[in-house]
């Protein structure tokens, strides 16, 4: 993921939320709202619930390597945010891009 794909200023988060459209799934909260730029913006949050600093980055990491692979998935330049959920400390990798894959559906076939 390259550095202008990141939504990283604490406002756009809290924009992205309040304004954006939210889907749920067993493990991941995701929040989109469309843009104006040429390309998608992605924000990740972990809360310390999940764990400390090294096991949240791990998460982190995790979710950039299922966003990056799957970029083909994404359409209509949008913001999205991202949020891990407390039950997902005990979910492999093809767990995590199932649920991910599953929400990017559900996005897809709903409009904003």
């Amino acid at each position: 993921m390259k550095k202008y794909e990141i939504v990283k200023e604490n406002r756009d988060f809290q924009k992205i939320i309040k304004e954006g459209t939210c889907i749920k799934s067993k493990y991941i909260i995701a929040y989109y709202l469309e843009n104006d730029l040429n390309y998608n913006r992605f924000g990740i949050s972990v809360g310390k619930k999940i764990g400390n600093a090294v096991i949240r980055n791990k998460w982190k990491r995790r979710l950039r390597s299922i966003i990056d692979k799957d970029k083909k998935l994404y359409q209509n330049y949008r913001d999205y945010i991202i949020i891990l959920r407390k039950n997902c400390q005990n979910l492999t990798f093809k767990d995590l891009e199932d649920s991910f894959l599953y929400l990017k559906e559900k996005i897809n076939k709903n409009p904003i």
